[in-house]
């Protein structure tokens, strides 16, 4: 208009019914590149990371951001994560002799995890978790499994974390052995087993094999036991002291053990 009718700024603002700092606004906001930037680094390495997680990553880092512009530049990457196809609703009944555990070393799970190598060599991982502060002490891998080997794996986290009033285990063969049962015995540890087909009699520990699978197992090729065992090191490592968890207020599960006041049994 100003130069088709060669008018001032001012009347063709008030042509148009316009305020004139509309016109002479300039915005101010700075550039997104360098949190887009970090958004996808978070992202390709913490494939199941959706936007609250990844907002409470940027905060540790010290990004001034809230979760909304997360999300928006979340969502413009094309970063969201694929909705799971709904199965089908079951109704659980809970076991009337369970209470929710109120400190950590309080009630462990347990279970295992199948997985191969490159070669296409079976692998056999068991899985444990704490069900209070959702810490996990150990996650070992081997071609093969028996009780003795189980009472094993325990023996080395529990020398590590201390021993655990009692365990949710399902009828495995590996958990009703005599080996387990012995070194439950002398440890003075309970095993609590789950119900035959009853996988939500220990839900926290297939909540626990859910992420292990999706943000580990199916995001790595493991050439040797070695490396199988290294790569889920790692991840546990990164689960318990990096990953915020939503349970927990975004807070990490080392925190919550170290601020509980185990009591290990006498």
């Amino acid at each position: 208009m100003r130069a088709s009718w060669k008018i001032s700024v001012r009347r063709a603002c008030a042509v148009l019914r316009i305020d004139r700092s509309l016109y002479t606004y300039k915005p101010r906001r700075c550039g997104q590149a360098a949190l887009q930037t970090r958004i996808k680094e978070i992202a390709q390495t913490r494939v199941r990371y959706g936007y609250r997680r990844v907002h409470v990553l940027l905060r540790r880092e010290g990004w001034a951001v809230n979760a909304k512009r997360i999300y928006r530049l979340y969502k413009e990457m094309g970063l969201q994560l694929r909705n799971k196809v709904p199965k089908r609703r079951v109704k659980a009944k809970l076991r009337e002799d369970r209470r929710p555990a109120t400190q950590s070393n309080q009630t462990w799970a347990m279970d295992f995890v199948h997985d191969q190598l490159a070669t296409g060599r079976k692998l056999r991982v068991l899985t444990i978790v704490d069900i209070f502060s959702r810490y996990s002490p150990g996650v070992e891998a081997r071609f093969n499994y028996r009780g003795a080997d189980v009472v094993e794996t325990l023996e080395r986290v529990c020398r590590e974390v201390g021993y655990p009033q009692s365990i949710r285990v399902d009828q495995g063969s590996e958990f009703v052995s005599r080996d387990l049962d012995l070194w439950a015995y002398q440890k003075g540890v309970v095993l609590d087993f789950s119900r035959p087909g009853k996988p939500t009699d220990n839900a926290f520990i297939e909540s626990f094999n859910g992420k292990f699978r999706a943000e580990c197992l199916n995001a790595h090729w493991f050439l040797t036991l070695d490396d199988a065992r290294s790569k889920m090191e790692a991840w546990r490592r990164d689960y318990n002291d990096v990953r915020p968890h939503s349970a927990l207020g975004q807070r990490t599960p080392s925190e919550l053990m170290n601020r509980s006041s185990a009591a290990p049994p006498a």
